[in-house]
């Protein structure tokens, strides 16, 4: 099966241009500038495109979703999440271990796997998850199928906190495995919240979760993770920075490839602020906490200059029913997979980044931290994984445009200026203009 993408407005490796591209089986064969075109023996049963207004784009490649399976299937489910991921234009995932059961053993591991390959339309990877006493599990792990250990260096959603100081020294010290962290202090955490509850008691609205889960907590955490890893030469990856403070932490003197520690910001830390919690509730209650204004400011200053190095979601849906009540009891997190391309768009839109830099942290970035075969890119022999993207169509995210499995959106109302119309998954049409082609399978991603 080939197929010709037609004068699309190519935007890769930090560059725009009129092009073409012609995609042969599950790769890119080749790329085409301005108005040349394939040979005609090259054509030849092809199906040709016309791009013509539209933007191409790598397709993204989010390193942290949780699709809730098994276990949690009420609130989503590979299969649904995974629709949702490439209507977005996401098309490969990285699931994260916090399930029921949690991804702690190779057996848990491998029936993701396994279920994947059964009801994914996206390629996908998983996370495997340490916890306090399953340190002896890492070594029967194949480094090229996973992209690395999650740890809980703080509580969250599926309680796996990892506070045993030799358990962390191990992981830190005795893998070569990529580590990515969930840090906050939990004891800063109780600290916080004991305060509060004996000021205030128990019926807090959702601003007081941004106190509890505070600047303190994040930066607490974050530091120490950072010192062990430069004592150890630990390759440590630290998840959803959510504070102007955690950024001294990291360096953007270095290139990517030189750096042993980096950074990824989420979607909602870049889009909200403390200021919206009046407005939102709930909705937008994640761990960590959405903090101030200067907070999201500084991060999208850090995604600009490179100190933060990826851009994902933390995609993790909930009923509303779950997220209802005091802050102490609603459900942390949301979903944002389907949307997380078009907001960080919209954030060009407004001028505060470009269209290449969005490319760069949310799909070259995370091909390259973690060593993704032959993804990413628009390059020739790389799997055609490309979304089509309308720059001039204005939107309205509503509850009935939303494919999540929840049934909502921390979106809902927002007004976007890019539509993605298609996605390409290893070649294979899995979106256009609204339909998911739901016969399509992603891969199994594999690392180098």
């Amino acid at each position: 099966m080939k197929t010709l993408i037609r004068n699309a407005t190519i935007i890769n490796e930090g560059r725009s241009y009129i092009g073409s591209v012609l995609i042969e089986g599950n790769f890119i064969s080749a790329i085409y500038k301005g108005e040349s075109l394939p040979s005609e023996a090259d054509m030849k049963g092809a199906m040709i495109m016309d791009a013509s207004g539209q933007w191409l784009l790598p397709g993204v490649i989010d390193d942290q979703v949780h699709f809730r399976e098994p276990g949690l299937t009420h609130k989503g489910c590979i299969a649904s999440e995974s629709r949702a991921a490439v209507a977005g234009g996401v098309t490969t995932y990285m699931d994260m271990p916090n399930t029921q059961p949690q991804t702690v053993t190779l057996s848990e591991w491998e029936w993701k796997m396994q279920r994947a390959a059964e009801t994914s339309v996206a390629n996908y990877a998983f996370f495997f998850g340490g916890t306090n006493d399953n340190f002896t599990e890492i070594h029967k792990l194949d480094q090229t199928r996973l992209p690395g250990l999650k740890l809980f260096l703080g509580s969250s959603t599926g309680n796996m906190l990892v506070d045993h100081p030799e358990t962390l020294r191990r992981f830190f010290g005795e893998t070569d495995l990529l580590i990515a962290v969930h840090a906050e202090k939990e004891e800063i955490i109780r600290r916080n919240k004991s305060f509060y509850i004996n000021r205030l008691g128990e019926e807090l609205e959702a601003s007081f979760h941004s106190k509890i889960r505070d600047e303190e907590s994040c930066y607490a955490s974050s530091s120490e993770a950072v010192e062990l890893a430069d004592k150890l030469g630990t390759r440590l990856h630290v998840l959803h920075l959510s504070t102007a403070k955690e950024l001294k932490l990291f360096d953007n003197s270095k290139t990517l490839e030189e750096k042993k520690i980096t950074a990824e910001a989420c979607i909602h830390h870049l889009w909200f602020s403390d200021e919206d919690y009046a407005a939102y509730g709930n909705r937008i209650k994640w761990n960590p906490s959405v903090k101030t204004m200067a907070d999201r400011t500084a991060l999208r200053a850090a995604v600009a200059d490179d100190t933060i190095d990826i851009v994902a979601t933390d995609h993790a849906p909930h009923l509303l029913s779950e997220k209802a009540g005091s802050c102490l009891v609603a459900a942390s997190g949301g979903p944002m997979v389907q949307h997380s391309l078009t907001a960080m768009l919209e954030l060009a839109y407004q001028g505060v980044f470009t269209p290449e830099k969005i490319v760069e942290k949310m799909s070259h970035h995370p091909a390259s931290l973690f060593g993704i075969d032959r993804r990413g890119y628009i390059r020739p022999g790389y799997y055609a994984d490309l979304v089509l993207v309308d720059p001039h169509t204005a939107w309205t995210v509503l509850p009935e445009n939303s494919l999540y499995h929840c049934g909502w959106s921390p979106m809902e109302g927002q007004i976007f200026h890019h539509a993605v119309q298609k996605t390409f998954v290893n070649g294979v049409l899995a979106y256009c203009n609204g339909q998911i082609i739901d016969s399509v399978r992603g891969m199994a991603v594999r690392f180098h």
